[in-house]
């Protein structure tokens, strides 16, 4: 999340009056199977289908063509999975992050168990089951500990992780990506977050424009492409353009 300020247009003392909210860069990643160099895009502004165009040129800069298979790997967000079969379509595959998966498993684990050798033991045996797809009964495990209907979701958690997965099943195939050597977790991309918007946009006390954050992100994107030097090059090539 980046820290967006806007000031009030309507107030002669801009630091009067401003709207300070979030705002969330999108960023995505491609490379090879088991290539360390990365192509990466993002947007902050940019709607859904935005971000899904960013990560097809990500896929294309990494050797995405005809017949080249696409393993896609994010959260459980519906649009990303949208996007993935949007962009890629037959050639295109989604997994959902597996840990994310079980920090829901982990709180439905809370609920059903109150002793810690007991929680370890039974998130080993559900943990285990979805590794070789067997989701179904992970589901069937967590329908016999369902809580009464009358209690919000915020107040069952063995429910909001039987939904999460009851509505993903279709993206939890880790035993056939475990098999091919594919990642299961979107370690990659959180930790994208960290070097590449973090580090440079949330600051203590720093505050953005929309507009500067957009411009920015973009450098900090163009950087970690390996593209800086050729960026620069274009700037000193169109300023002398314009002067000759």
């Amino acid at each position: 999340m980046v820290p967006i300020m806007e000031p009030n247009a309507n107030s002669a003392d801009k630091r009067k009056g401003k709207n300070l909210h979030w705002e969330e860069a999108k960023i995505c990643l491609a490379h090879p199977q088991g290539s360390k160099t990365l192509a990466f895009g993002g947007t902050l502004q940019g709607d859904v289908d935005r971000v899904g165009q960013c990560l097809f040129d990500c896929a294309v800069q990494a050797g995405f063509g005809l017949g080249t298979p696409i393993h896609g790997v994010g959260d459980g967000a519906p649009w990303i999975a949208d996007q993935v079969e949007k962009k890629f379509g037959a050639q295109g595959s989604y997994l959902v992050d597996f840990f994310h998966a079980c920090d829901y498993l982990s709180a439905a684990c809370k609920g059903i168990h109150k002793a810690e050798l007991e929680q370890q033991i039974w998130m080993n045996e559900q943990t285990a089951l979805l590794k070789t797809n067997q989701a179904g009964k992970v589901l069937q495990e967590l329908q016999s500990h369902l809580e009464s209907p009358q209690l919000n979701d915020s107040e069952a958690p063995v429910r909001q992780c039987h939904r999460y997965l009851n509505n993903r099943l279709e993206q939890l195939n880790y035993r056939d990506a475990i098999k091919r050597d594919l990642p299961i977790g979107s370690g990659e991309i959180e930790s994208a977050h960290r070097y590449i918007v973090q580090q440079r946009m949330k600051r203590p006390g720093a505050w953005w424009r929309v507009h500067n954050a957009e411009h920015m992100l973009a450098l900090r994107l163009n950087r970690a492409n390996h593209q800086w030097h050729s960026y620069w090059q274009k700037i000193s090539s169109s300023v002398d353009d314009q002067f000759t």
